[in-house]
């Protein structure tokens, strides 16, 4: 399996499928471990460093499902060998904490997303919380803690401290807006790095957002020297408002955005 764990965050990750969208919101959504290797080639050529990936069922319902990641990740190492691979244990209101844990325990990954509320629910760090995390870094996985609001940043720097973790390279992803309906907005993002600053998090970070405000968000990211994440689990649009042909062709608008 491939174990490309680079220092850095990539400066773009895409994100093509998500744990939501079916075919029947766009025919490019991938949803088989096949159509989810086609779809990280293309977008590795087209220019993104890294994938953040939801498995499915037969029934295209998004699983925290060891098997098929392991399966997914076995193809995606031979297939793009230079991407950086990320699982998530996103919750989507129906996983529990105990579930998340048993995913991380059972998979070996060089990335894993994990939203700091979701697994941390109450905001104080449980012994269980430590253990995993610790595991983690002791695997050298990269994680990325996936914050919704500025002020879950608290709690990943109470983790930090509690469980002794390294602090010098942290990756962290602000979801500006959320697929819900919560305006994505660019005004946010120095209100996290703010909070981000004051917790005393250093690391790469990233964004992805929502809608018609992608465009603004992407552009406020890259003004400050942010990371991008782009795909179909956040948009489906191109930046004139436009269907996007593929997550492809999302990677290559960015990537000609950046340029």
């Amino acid at each position: 399996m491939s174990e490309y764990k680079p220092h850095n965050l990539p400066k773009l990750m895409v994100a093509p499928n998500g744990s939501r969208r079916m075919k029947k919101d766009h025919k490019h959504i991938p949803m088989s471990i096949k159509e989810i290797c086609i779809t990280a080639r293309k977008c590795f050529l087209a220019g993104a460093g890294a994938i953040h990936f939801h498995v499915r069922n037969e029934k295209g319902f998004h699983v925290l499902d060891s098997g098929l990641y392991k399966e997914a990740l076995t193809e995606l190492s031979l297939i793009v060998p230079k991407m950086h691979l990320q699982i998530t244990t996103e919750a989507i209101g129906i996983y529990s904490p105990e579930q998340m844990r048993n995913l991380i325990y059972n998979v070996d990954t060089p990335g894993i997303s994990i939203g700091i509320k979701e697994m941390i629910p109450s905001g104080d760090p449980s012994n269980e919380d430590i253990k995993v995390y610790k595991y983690l870094v002791e695997k050298e996985t990269k994680i990325q803690h996936i914050c919704y609001f500025p002020e879950e940043l608290e709690i990943l720097s109470k983790l930090i401290k509690v469980a002794e973790l390294p602090n010098e390279n942290t990756w962290c992803m602000f979801t500006i807006g959320h697929y819900t309906g919560r305006k994505s907005d660019p005004n946010l993002i120095p209100i996290f790095l703010d909070s981000k600053k004051k917790n005393q998090i250093n690391g790469d970070w990233a964004i992805c957002a929502f809608s018609d405000e992608e465009k603004e968000c992407i552009k406020k990211a890259i003004s400050l020297n942010g990371n991008i994440r782009v795909g179909f689990e956040n948009s489906i649009h191109m930046f004139d408002g436009s269907v996007a042909l593929n997550n492809e062709s999302k990677v290559k608008e960015v990537i000609e955005f950046i340029n």
